[in-house]
C-alpha cells in the first residue's frame, strides 16, 4: 500500500521539529562556547592557579625615568589590601608565584614578610633584563590551595651578590639571604616599621659585626657594590655607618652632619670625598657605593653624590656596621689604620644591606632606590586581578563585580530575550532553507505535470499525490516540506471533490474556478502566516532590547550618584566602577538588538522570496486549471470514456 502525502507529512513533522530543536540547542551552546572561549592573547601560565595580576615595571619618563642600563635585579613587590586579595591566597603566601612577561617563564622569589591578617607582604623577585626608558611586566599568580612553598632566596640573587641582610630577625644575628651564607656575628636591636618590613636600630655604641669570610675578601683594585637604607636620628659629626680596616688599608662610609662621605685608605694614604648637600635626618635615604678600578662613586637616593678617582685596596678582615672597627689587642696581628679621632658610631635605623663583588650600573642603583623607597609606585604598577583563563579578565571583572542587583535583573531579562531571539532566528532559518529546497524540487516536477492536470479529475489518489508518478519515494521526504506542494494538494482536493464519478463532466464553471481560487488564496495566506510566525519576537528584541538596557543604565547611574552623595566620597575611583557597571545594561541591550536586527532583515528577505514564489504558483495553478477543465476538455474526456 502506497503511503499518502498527508501521512508522510504527519510522520515527518515530529522528526523535523526534533532535529530543529536539537540544532537550535546545539547552536546556542556552540555560540556560548565561542563567546566564553579564552582569548589566545590571554595565555594562562598554569590553570591550577585561579587568580593573577600583572605588575608593570616602568623605567620610562612616566615612571622612574631611568636612562642608564639596569640589567637583572631583585625587585621588591609590596602587597597590601589595596592591591592584593589576601583572603584568596594561602595564609602563608606559599601559593604565590611570579612569571616573566612571556607568561611562561617562572621567576625565582622569596618572601621577606607575609602577614595575611594585617594585609601586608614584602616579596623579592629576580626580574631578568630590566631595560631603561620603557615598560616591562611580570605576572603574579596566586589562589591555589594545593600549592607547595617555592621560596628560593639563594636563587633570587645572582652569584655576584655576596651578602643580603633583611634584618627581619629579632634577638638573633641577621642572616644572609644570598647563597654565600655570610651571616652576622652578633645580634642587633630590632626596629619595627622600617622602610621594608623590620629593620635594625644602631645606637652608636655597639656595631654589628660582619664576617671576614673568603667570599667577602676584596682583592686589590677589586669591584664592589654596597647599598643600605639609612634613617639618621639626628645630625652627627663624622658618623661611621660602615667600616672595614685591614692593616694600612680601610674603607669607611658615613655621614658628616648629614652629608654622606666615603673614605678610602690605601697603604696609609687616605682620600675622602667632598661633602655636598646633606640628607635630612628623621627620613629614609638610600645610600650606595660602587667601586671599579680607578673610580669610586657614592650615591644618595639613586643619584650620583660624590666620586673618588681611586681604587679600593685589598681588604680581608671583618667589617662593622654602625661604628669603627676595633683596634686589635697587643700581639694580635698588624695594627690597623687609625680611625679619625672625631669619628663616632652612627645613630639611627638601617634596613636592607646588600654587598656585591661587581660594580652595578648606575641604572641598577637608581632602580633599587626607586623600587624600594617611598615612591616605589613610580617604578611598579599593580594591575587588576584576573580570574582563571576566561574572557572575564581585567577590566571586565571589575565592571561585572560592580553591577548592582537591579542591573543584574535587567541583564537577566535581556539574556532571556537574547536566547529567545537566537532560537527564533536559528529555527526560522532552518525552516526557510527547507522550504526553499523543497519548493525548487516541487516546481521541477510540476512543470512536467502541468500539461496533464486532467489526471486530477480522473486519476487515482496516488496519481494526484505523486504528480502522475513523477514524485518518487526518494523525493517525497523533501517535497512534503514544500509550501507549494501543500497549496497544490489543497487545490487537487477541491478538484476531486467536484469530479466525484467518471460520469461527471470534467468542466469547471467560472464560479467553481473562482471558488477554488479562493481556497488557494486561503492556503497561501496560511503558508504566509506560518513563514512569519514568531518573527514578531525579533522585532520586540530589536526595539525593546536597547530601551530595556537604557532603563538599567539610568537606574544604575542614579544609584551610583545616590551612594556617592550618601558617603561624601567624590573621586574617580568611587564613581568610575559604578558608571561602568551601569553601562553594562546598555551594552547588553545592544547585544540583544544588533544580532536580532541582522537576523530579522535576512529572514524577511527570504520570506519575501518564498511568498512571491507561492503567489506566482497560485496564479499559474489557477490558469492551468482553467485551461485544462474548460468545455472542450470536458467533451474530449467524455468521448474517451465512451470509447
Amino acid at each position: 500500500m502506497v503511503e499518502t502525502s498527508a501521512g508522510l507529512a504527519a510522520a515527518s513533522r515530529p522528526k523535523l521539529r526534533e532535529h530543529a530543536g536539537r540544532f537550535s540547542a546545539s547552536s546556542l551552546l556552540a555560540l556560548a562556547a565561542i563567546a566564553f572561549l579564552p582569548n589566545s592573547a590571554l595565555a594562562w601560565w598554569n590553570g591550577d592557579w585561579e587568580l593573577r595580576k600583572q605588575i608593570t615595571i616602568d623605567t620610562g619618563p612616566s615612571g622612574a625615568n631611568i636612562t642608564d642600563p639596569v640589567g637583572t635585579m631583585p625587585v621588591l613587590i609590596r602587597l597590601h589590601a589595596g592591591n592584593f586579595r589576601f583572603g584568596d591566597a594561602k595564609e602563608d603566601g606559599s601559593d604565590i608565584r611570579f612569571v616573566a612577561g612571556d607568561d611562561k617563564t617562572p621567576l625565582k622569589h622569596h618572601i621577606e614578610k607575609y602577614d595575611s591578617l594585617l594585609g601586608e607582604a614584602f616579596i623579592w623577585v629576580n626580574v631578568p633584563e630590566i631595560k631603561p626608558g620603557t615598560k616591562g611586566e611580570i605576572w603574579l599568580y596566586y589562589a591555589n590551595k594545593k600549592a607547595q612553598p617555592a621560596d628560593d632566596a639563594k636563587g633570587t640573587y645572582d652569584p655576584d651578590t655576596l651578602l643580603v641582610y633583611h634584618f627581619g630577625e629579632r634577638g638573633a644575628p641577621p642572616r644572609d639571604s644570598s647563597q654565600w651564607a655570610n651571616h652576622a656575628q652578633n645580634a642587633g636591636q630590632a626596629a619595627s616599621g622600617a622602610i621594608i618590613a623590620d629593620g635594625l636600630h644602631l645606637d652608636g655604641r655597639t656595631p654589628l659585626t660582619l664576617p671576614g669570610t673568603p667570599s667577602l675578601a676584596l682583592p686589590e683594585n677589586g669591584a664592589l657594590t654596597w647599598s643600605l637604607w639609612v634613617k639618621p636620628a639626628a645630625l652627627q659629626r663624622h658618623a661611621v655607618i660602615y667600616s672595614r680596616r685591614d692593616g694600612p688599608n680601610s674603607l669607611v662610609i658615613g655621614m658628616d652632619d648629614g652629608a654622606p662621605f666615603v673614605e678610602v685608605t690605601a697603604n696609609g694614604s687616605t682620600q675622602r670625598s667632598a661633602n655636598a648637600v646633606p640628607a635630612a635626618p628623621g627620613s629614609w635615604h638610600h645610600l650606595a657605593l660602587t667601586a671599579s678600578p680607578g673610580l669610586v662613586t657614592l650615591y644618595l637616593d639613586g643619584n650620583a653624590y660624590a666620586t673618588l678617582n681611586t681604587s679600593l685596596p685589598p681588604l680581608n678582615s671583618a667589617a662593622f656596621l654602625g661604628g669603627e672597627a676595633q683596634e686589635p689587642a697587643a700581639g694580635e696581628g698588624v695594627s690597623q689604620a687609625p680611625a679619625s679621632p672625631e669619628a663616632q658610631g652612627f645613630t639611627g635605623d638601617i634596613d636592607e644591606l646588600e654587598i656585591s663583588k661587581t660594580a652595578r650600573p648606575a641604572g641598577f642603583i637608581k632602580a633599587e632606590a626607586a623600587g624600594q623607597g617611598p615612591e616605589h609606585e613610580k617604578l611598579l604598577g599593580y594591575g587588576q586581578d584576573e580570574e582563571t583563563a576566561s574572557w572575564l579578565n581585567g577590566y571586565f571583572a571589575i565592571i561585572l563585580k560592580s553591577v548592582t542587583l537591579d542591573g543584574w535583573i535587567v541583564i537577566g531579562l535581556l539574556m532571556i530575550m537574547a536566547v529567545i531571539s537566537w532560537a527564533v532566528m536559528v529555527s526560522k532559518a532552518m525552516y526557510i532553507n527547507r522550504q526553499g529546497k523543497a519548493n525548487a524540487r516541487f516546481k521541477k516536477h510540476f512543470q512536467q505535470f502541468a500539461a496533464g492536470l486532467t489526471v486530477l479529475g480522473t486519476g487515482s489518489e496516488h496519481d494526484v499525490e505523486s504528480l502522475g508518478g513523477r514524485i518518487r519515494e526518494n523525493d517525497r521526504n523533501v517535497v512534503v516540506d514544500s509550501s507549494l506542494y501543500r497549496i497544490y494538494r489543497t487545490g487537487a482536493e477541491e478538484l476531486r471533490s467536484r469530479f466525484g464519478s467518471a460520469s461527471t463532466p470534467l468542466v469547471l464553471s467560472s464560479q467553481s474556478l473562482a471558488a477554488i481560487r479562493s481556497v488557494l488564496d486561503g492556503a497561501f495566506v496560511a503558508e504566509t502566516q506560518r513563514l512569519n510566525s514568531l518573527i514578531v519576537l525579533l522585532t520586540l528584541a530589536i526595539s525593546g532590547g536597547p530601551f530595556l538596557g537604557l532603563l538599567g543604565t539610568v537606574i544604575g547611574v542614579m544609584i551610583t550618584f545616590a551612594a556617592i552623595a550618601a558617603s561624601g566620597d567624590v573621586n574617580v575611583n568611587a564613581i568610575a566602577p559604578g558608571i561602568a557597571a551601569a553601562l553594562v545594561a546598555t551594552v547588553a541591550g545592544l547585544g540583544v538588538a544588533i544580532p536580532a536586527l541582522f537576523g530579522y532583515n535576512y529572514l524577511i528577505s527570504r520570506i519575501k522570496d518564498l511568498t512571491a514564489d507561492m503567489q506566482i504558483f497560485v496564479d499559474e495553478f489557477t490558469t492551468k486549471m482553467a485551461e485544462s477543465f474548460d468545455t472542450s476538455a470536458g467533451r474530449e474526456a467524455r468521448s474517451l470514456a465512451a470509447e
